[in-house]
């Protein structure tokens, strides 16, 4: 009698393991934050050599993808600086996976940027970065697709201006899709394990 009680317990324990596994299992992958998001599209600019750039030359890469301006007096290079610390932060810890990704910085600032402009301006952040530019018509075409407004400012007193826009790192996948993005607010270990979760 009570090894037939034993049994049934086992029975029992072991269909309960037996659900919460199944449940496991079936249990949805949890989505990008972006799945679904009408981000990115095709674009042709100016590369630091001067060449077009598209974006079907990052097939098969992720993209981390900024908008700014090498004029820009604290944001974007604020922003270029956090970046830069993830992925030299990521060569170390995993660089299979760094290899992986490819920084893109595009300028909103096509009259100043120019490609020797952005060159310089990139460089200072690493030589995995991407430096893009090109005419305004083209610049305005890719910002759009990226959900990216930018508003040039009324020029001071010297000629210069600022340029207001949206500040935000995208995560892309190697087909152009939309996966992540990082706000100014986040941390450099939440992006990096955000990185980590996404970049397969």
């Amino acid at each position: 009698m009570a090894a037939r009680t034993m049994n049934s317990i086992h029975r029992r324990i072991a269909t309960a393991l037996a659900a919460v596994l199944l449940v496991a299992g079936c249990s949805p992958a949890p989505r990008p934050p972006l799945d679904g998001a009408r981000i990115g599209g095709p674009f042709a600019l100016t590369g630091t050599d001067g060449k077009t750039v598209r974006d079907t030359d990052f097939a098969g890469k992720y993209r981390l993808v900024y908008f700014g301006y090498t004029y820009c007096p604290d944001v974007c290079p604020t922003d270029m600086q956090r970046t830069a610390r993830v992925m030299k932060a990521l060569e170390k810890a995993d660089p299979a996976t760094a290899d992986k990704i490819v920084p893109i910085f595009v300028t909103v600032d096509p009259d100043r940027d120019t490609p020797a402009a952005v060159k310089q301006f990139v460089s200072a952040f690493g030589n995995r970065f991407v430096g893009l530019t090109g005419n305004p018509e083209a610049i305005a075409q890719a910002a759009k697709a990226y959900a990216i407004s930018y508003t040039k400012q009324p020029p001071g007193p010297g000629g210069g201006y600022l340029v207001d826009h949206v500040a935000v790192v995208y995560l892309m996948g190697p087909k152009g899709e939309p996966i992540s993005f990082y706000s100014r607010d986040m941390t450099d270990e939440a992006m990096l394990a955000d990185l980590r979760q996404w970049v397969k």
